[in-house]
């Protein structure tokens, strides 16, 4: 697989660095079945292991951890969500990494959650934006919203308030 031009990759061990114009990110591999050789602007993945399904499954995951890392340090990663609301009228509070959802079909405690990693989220009037270089963490923090809205023991065809993925 080769390396674009604008990302340094480093191997240390079970560990591996990418480095970009948007970030670092860094993830850990099992060093004692696979090896990552980097050689120039190439890097392979291979089997310490005899060849089985199980190993070339392993080696093919670490891969597609590697091009997710590629593109996250250039490119970034990016996913849309939209607050809808019927009666009462939504805000997100965002401090740090904690996200308060408050007046959810008119609750008074807020309904809080969590931003993962280097996430960065956005709220512009009833557009959410979540943003980061990790692709695992941006859907995550994605998905914390979206869950975190959920409605439970209503019919969801008649109360359709909360977060929702547009992108």
């Amino acid at each position: 697989m080769d390396i674009p031009n604008s990302i340094t990759l480093k191997i240390q061990g079970n560990k591996m660095l990418v480095s970009g114009p948007k970030g670092t990110l860094e993830k850990h591999f099992d060093s004692k079945k696979l090896e990552v050789v980097v050689e120039g602007s190439k890097v392979e993945v291979k089997p310490k292991q005899k060849l089985t399904r199980k190993m070339n499954a392993m080696a093919s995951t670490i891969r597609a951890h590697l091009k997710n890392m590629f593109k996250g340090v250039t490119e970034g990663y990016e996913k849309k969500l939209s607050l809808v609301y019927a009666h009462f009228p939504i805000t997100i509070e965002i401090k740090g990494k904690d996200v308060s959802i408050k007046n959810f079909f008119g609750e008074k405690t807020p309904r809080k959650t969590k931003i993962v990693g280097d996430t960065k989220v956005e709220v512009k009037g009833q557009d959410i934006v979540v943003t980061g270089s990790n692709k695992e963490e941006v859907a995550q923090s994605a998905s914390n919203l979206v869950r975190v809205t959920k409605v439970n023991n209503r019919d969801a065809r008649v109360f359709q308030d909360g977060i929702y993925y547009t992108k």
